[in-house]
């Protein structure tokens, strides 16, 4: 809604030296403890999981997110990120890990109370017991609050008995405990029960065999009159679906993470192998085809990241801030990130496509060796699909980020109505040319100010339109999304760049220039397709007419030689033999 100054936003080239040596020990732990034993992890060889999270948790790995007193070695929201990000490439194992330091630990550092943190955190952290979350049921999945497991408080108020199916486990093979969401009596919300698996009336289906991260504990799980204490229901009654809500906010913006770190190492091989790889005399990554696609992964996960770390950094800003404010920590830490919650939807979606087209193009450039399970893109490409359904389908997520814009414009927390009138009204004007501007960003700062009319133009003007009915008009939500996405994308790049810039210059930064520009160039075609699709939808004749005309207006770009730009993108990848951004 505002233009942003790139001195108000972080990039990666600003990690401290403690921040880059934890991420350096991440890399260095998957390098000795995973990547070797990859098929074994894959065959789920019995114990193997276990006692590499068990060796993780030696390194502070999985205490990372939970406070001293409680036996972690508590970092910051960012260094968690991007301790996040450097496991991610780690496969099955980074699901696991995943699992029991996000969506099963801290469900408790969050809600649980003081003795339920004492109990559960130190041995979390220590890996002394491992953690899982049980939300999905078989006829329960986007849905989440319709589930049907039921928890019964028992005569004399001492347990509940819970019962019911969950399914889609992840860690449900081998872990101590589970988050258990269940709804007590004819209660309309869910609830939340922390539950050992010694409390007993809880048996495991076999392992689910699935397409991708195979070495992933993934089982269904039942509860049979399951009998938990009273002390163990987590946070109030009915707060459990709540609290399902806030857990996937954190879970992904760090599933984007995770995905920025599997772009990374994918396009590091992808060029190792265009390299080493001879066809008619030369290298394949000499040749331009090979070279668009080596390019074009890097410009994407370059966009990922400079977006995914600026959120970050908001969020880190606002926990900081009420934390200071005397907001209990953990409180402060959901609610910064509730804040943020549109761009970790946005950049859950993102993140997990560009990685989607990363592991895609990786096996092109592998070629036949690429669909090889001998060579490393097949494992890559098969485990890289699971993230666009993990932490609710991209659909989901799409959907979700324009009804929290919505539903923050009715509660007056942002003036959408009010800018979408006025460039209604803009349509209708002459354009003021004014006087040319030739500093450097001018161009790209026009684009993105253009770029934002038009998802002003199209979301406003749906919502008048259509009203209640917008929400049932799925496509054209999706539509609006994909430009929400494409233009929160595009400007975290644009900040990144003109930020190194001061820092460096513009002739150091001259590539990053070019990643940038071919980003525009290509997102203003997007931008112009998604508004195209949603217009054509619910607008007809003149007002139609002049809608698509504003579109025309607001994603038009200066010609731009993208095919030289990735050339030296990739001759540059090719010359540092590896990702280089």
């Amino acid at each position: 809604m505002k233009e942003s100054s790139y001195q108000d936003i972080f990039i990666p080239e600003e990690w401290n030296e403690e921040q880059l040596m934890i991420a350096q020990s991440c890399r260095e732990f998957l390098a000795q403890e995973v990547w070797p034993v990859l098929d074994r992890i894959d065959s789920q060889e019995e114990g193997l999981m276990v006692k590499i999270l068990d060796k993780a948790a030696q390194l502070g790995l999985l205490g990372l997110n939970i406070p001293e007193q409680y036996g972690g070695i508590e970092k910051d929201f960012l260094t968690g990120m991007l301790a996040t990000e450097s496991i991610g490439s780690g496969y099955s194992f980074a699901v696991a890990i995943s699992a029991h330091t996000g969506i099963g630990t801290l469900p408790i550092l969050y809600y649980g109370t003081e003795e339920q943190k004492k109990k559960y955190l130190p041995k979390l952290s220590s890996g002394e017991w491992k953690a899982s979350y049980c939300l999905t049921e078989p006829g329960s999945g986007s849905d989440a609050n319709s589930g049907k497991t039921k928890a019964t408080l028992s005569a004399d108020g001492k347990y509940y008995s819970i019962t019911g199916q969950k399914m889609w486990i992840t860690n449900g093979g081998f872990a101590n405990v589970f988050v258990v969401f269940a709804k007590i009596g004819d209660d309309k919300n869910l609830s939340a029960f922390i539950v050992e698996k010694t409390f007993g009336g809880i048996t495991l289906n076999p392992e689910e065999h699935k397409m991708g991260i195979k070495g992933s504990s993934t089982r269904q799980i039942f509860f049979n009159d399951c009998k938990v204490p009273v002390e163990n229901l987590l946070s109030e009654r009915e707060n459990g679906f709540k609290i399902a809500v806030n857990i996937l906010n954190v879970g992904r913006i760090k599933l984007a993470a995770a995905a920025l770190g599997s772009c990374k190492t994918v396009i590091t091989k992808a060029v190792e192998y265009a390299g080493q790889r001879i066809q008619f005399g030369h290298p394949i990554g000499t040749y331009g085809a090979i070279q668009h696609k080596m390019a074009e992964q890097a410009i994407r996960t370059f966009a990922s990241e400079s977006a995914l770390y600026r959120a970050s950094r908001n969020m880190e800003d606002v926990i900081e801030g009420l934390t200071e404010g005397g907001m209990e920590h953990g409180k402060a830490i959901l609610k910064g990130i509730e804040q943020y919650a549109v761009e970790a939807a946005i950049m859950k979606v993102f993140g997990s496509e560009v990685l989607n087209y990363v592991v895609d193009e990786g096996v092109q450039i592998y070629g036949g060796m690429g669909y090889s399970a001998d060579a490393p893109m097949e494992r890559a490409y098969r485990d890289a699909r699971i993230n666009r359904i993990f932490e609710g389908t991209n659909e989901i997520n799409r959907m979700l980020t324009v009804d929290m814009m919505l539903k923050r414009a009715m509660k007056g927390e942002i003036d959408l109505m009010g800018p979408a009138t006025k460039i209604a009204g803009e349509l209708m004007s002459i354009p003021d040319f004014g006087a040319p501007d030739t500093s450097l960003f001018a161009a790209e700062k026009k684009y993105i100010r253009n770029f934002k009319k038009a998802a002003l133009m199209v979301a406003g003007s749906a919502v008048q339109k259509l009203m209640m009915k917008l929400q049932s008009e799925q496509e054209v939500v999706m539509n609006i999304a994909d430009m929400l996405i494409e233009i929160y994308v595009s400007e975290s790049m644009q900040l990144r760049v003109e930020k190194l810039v001061s820092m460096k210059g513009e002739q150091e930064c001259a590539l990053l220039l070019d990643m940038m520009r071919t980003w525009l160039f290509d997102s203003a075609d997007r931008i112009n397709r998604a508004g195209k699709d949603a217009i054509c939808s619910f607008a007809e004749g003149d007002e139609q007419r002049i809608m698509l005309s504003g579109l025309k207006r607001f994603t038009k770009t200066d010609a731009y030689n993208t095919k030289e730009a990735r050339r030296r993108i990739a001759t540059k990848m090719m010359a540092e033999n590896k990702y280089c951004f």
